[in-house]
């Protein structure tokens, strides 16, 4: 069986089976073999390989990796675990989004934290200005994952009213250029703030308040699948979210 994924990377990338050859220190018949049947590389040519072809190893070799060589990566990615979300510096979250240099991504019901610190929306607002694409997924505060939220926290309509009044705070960023407002009515695993290769995960458990349970700090470490698994879920949910009506003005 042929490695279909890396013949098709190869064509994605414009790389030629002998530029890769090249790049990797190997013959043309070498990963001509790679491509129709299936050959497994040396680990350092497959590294070599996805760095090319800026693609993940895994991706192009699935079987390529021990069960303990993927746990020892997502191990690297785990920066901190801190017991619940307050336990994070207040300051670390601003610090986050003014290091980012390409992408802002935040996917939350409400995240009341973020949207009444001034000092956030400035640095959303620098951020987007100086080319970083921010995006912000909110919950749909009609929807009824919104309402099966407020009755496990036992709260009713409070997480509805969380996020209108999050809405509301976050008005004066609607409509500037690099920042996008989307509404969301996905079932929410876990609260995702993620910054260029670096990201917060904020853990759900049932019944119990988002500032009151663990986040996860993980950075992105070559090879491994953590932080990618998490931003993949982030941009499920953001091709399957509807733009936040910007706000209409006083007569």
């Amino acid at each position: 069986m042929a490695n279909e994924r890396l013949r098709s990377a190869l064509v994605v990338r414009g790389v030629t089976e002998q530029e890769l050859a090249e790049h990797c220190g190997v013959d043309a018949k070498t990963v001509e073999r790679w491509i129709l049947r299936n050959r497994e590389p040396y680990r350092r040519h497959r590294q070599a390989a996805a760095a090319k072809l800026q693609i993940d190893e895994d991706y192009l070799w699935p079987d390529a990796k021990s069960e303990t060589r993927r746990l020892d990566e997502a191990d690297a990615e785990i920066v901190h675990v801190y017991p619940h979300r307050s336990s994070v510096p207040p300051e670390s979250w601003v610090q986050f989004a003014e290091r980012a240099a390409s992408d802002i991504g935040i996917l939350v019901h409400a995240g009341v934290h973020l949207a009444q610190n001034p000092r956030w929306h400035r640095a959303l607002t620098e951020r987007a200005r100086a080319g970083v694409r921010v995006r912000l997924l909110l919950g749909d505060p009609e929807s009824p994952e919104i309402a099966r939220r407020g009755e496990e926290e036992e709260i009713g309509e409070g997480v509805a009213y969380k996020v209108r009044e999050v809405i509301k705070l976050y008005r004066p960023l609607h409509g500037t250029p690099g920042i996008e407002f989307r509404v969301h009515r996905s079932t929410l695993h876990n609260s995702l703030y993620w910054f260029d290769d670096e990201m917060l995960v904020n853990t759900q458990i049932y019944g119990v308040s988002a500032p009151l349970t663990p986040v996860l700090h993980l950075r992105r470490v070559h090879g491994a699948r953590l932080v990618s698994t998490y931003q993949e879920s982030f941009e499920k949910v953001w091709s399957g979210a509807v733009p936040l009506p910007l706000p209409r003005q006083a007569p």
